[in-house]
């Protein structure tokens, strides 16, 4: 069975829940509730999975709990397990350079800085994937670290449900009609 692979970036525990870093763990586990799926611990992968169907495509949904800089590991133990084909792979991921809410689909595109990426490229040995990135907005100042380990305003948070629903409904396009329909639909500027 050809399954499709769905990861969503961020750092175990509560205290990274609802950083700015962990967009791609809420919107992946925004999918596995609208589609019914639910997350098992798997030690054997370094995450937690979900395993089913989303429309008539067969799926795997992983959130590395390795801490973001060493996503790759987790993400290649289930390539490898599963044997998923390149592009069938889409990793869900946070972006500082994209303004909040602003959605980013990109195939075979660099880490652009983002330490998960960089991790998956590494342990994958290629950038051939697709990626979905979520904007959460630049620091007006300070220290980029803290920033993406920070919290979104209160103001800001009232937006993130409708950023997690596109974000659904792309990865959803994805699934059903394929690469250029997901970027056609995540990439118009909000």
């Amino acid at each position: 069975m050809d399954r499709y692979l769905i990861v969503g970036l961020g750092n175990p525990g509560k205290s990274y829940d609802k950083t700015r870093h962990n967009i791609g763990f809420r919107a992946l586990q925004e999918l596995a509730r609208k589609h019914g799926l639910e997350f098992r611990k798997r030690a054997d992968f370094k995450g937690s999975v979900a395993e089913g169907q989303i429309g008539t495509a067969p799926v795997l949904l992983l959130m590395p709990l390795t801490f973001m800089n060493e996503s790759g590991e987790a993400v290649a133990q289930i390539v490898r397990y599963y044997q998923i084909d390149l592009s069938r792979l889409l990793v869900l991921t946070d972006d500082v350079a994209l303004p909040l809410g602003q959605l980013r689909m990109k195939i075979n595109s660099g880490s652009g800085g983002h330490n998960g990426l960089k991790s998956i490229e590494d342990h994958l040995q290629t950038n051939r994937y697709a990626r979905l990135r979520i904007g959460v907005g630049d620091r007006e100042e300070g220290d980029l670290t803290s920033h993406v380990l920070g919290r979104f305003s209160e103001v800001e948070e009232k937006l993130i449900p409708g950023v997690l629903e596109r974000a659904v409904q792309s990865v959803e396009i994805w699934l059903d009609k394929g690469i250029t329909s997901a970027m056609d639909f995540a990439n118009v500027r909000i």
